[in-house]
């Protein structure tokens, strides 16, 4: 057992002889654990470059999808705070309109203001429906075509204290009436305020006349 027997020979002048050489082998049962153990030891050698590379190639992937993460996340934060400035410059805008708005409408040193307080007072008063008739109309200077401006008015400041000048024209039902408005309001040194001074109505058709609608001179 554990031998084997390679072959015979004949020798030379001496007739047919046998000659046997012998070799120690490992038994035969042997044989398939080591070339198995072999075949397994290098399937693990050759599937640990594999792994290696497959692992490597993972690791690279979550590595740039973190960067990408990271970008994205940076450019989503910078577009949102652009929204936020465009949001403000947009609130800071429609507040500044509605000051100028609520100024010219609502405010008493609105030349607008005063115009439409004289302008109703205009109406109301008996002498001036008397001569132009009702539903009393005004309106500013009148341009080369026609169009009517907004009421000219001058500002000017007078022992310490604001004046204002304003003036427009009316005219009502009667045909061909036409009247000319002279206002004058002065600030109150107390509440800052406009008060008027004055309120003057010319009667620029025949006849003519002066209409006074309030003087508190």
């Amino acid at each position: 057992r554990g031998w084997a027997l390679l072959g015979t020979g004949t020798g030379a002048g001496m007739g047919t002889a046998s000659c046997l050489r012998w070799r120690h082998q490992p038994p035969l049962l042997l044989r398939p654990a080591r070339q198995s153990i072999g075949t397994q030891a290098g399937g693990l050698r050759a599937e640990k470059p594999g792994e290696n590379s497959k692992d490597v190639s993972v690791q690279r992937a979550r590595n740039e999808e973190t960067l990408l993460s990271a970008a994205q996340k940076v450019k989503e934060a910078g577009r949102d705070f652009t929204y936020f400035i465009v949001v403000l410059v947009g609130i800071g805008v429609t507040g500044g309109l509605f000051y100028v708005i609520f100024k010219e409408l609502f405010s008493s040193s609105s030349p607008n203001k005063i115009y439409g307080d004289a302008l109703e007072k205009c109406r109301s008063h008996p002498q001036i429906i008397g001569a132009f008739g009702d539903s009393i109309k005004g309106y500013g200077e009148a341009t080369r075509r026609g169009r009517r401006q907004h009421v000219s008015h001058i500002e000017y400041i007078k022992d310490g204290l604001k004046h204002m000048r304003l003036k427009f024209y009316i005219e009502g039902t009667e045909s061909g009436k036409q009247g000319t408005v002279h206002v004058e309001v002065k600030e109150n040194p107390e509440t800052g305020r406009f008060e008027v001074r004055y309120i003057i109505v010319d009667v620029d058709t025949y006849p003519r006349r002066t209409i006074v609608i309030e003087d508190n001179r």
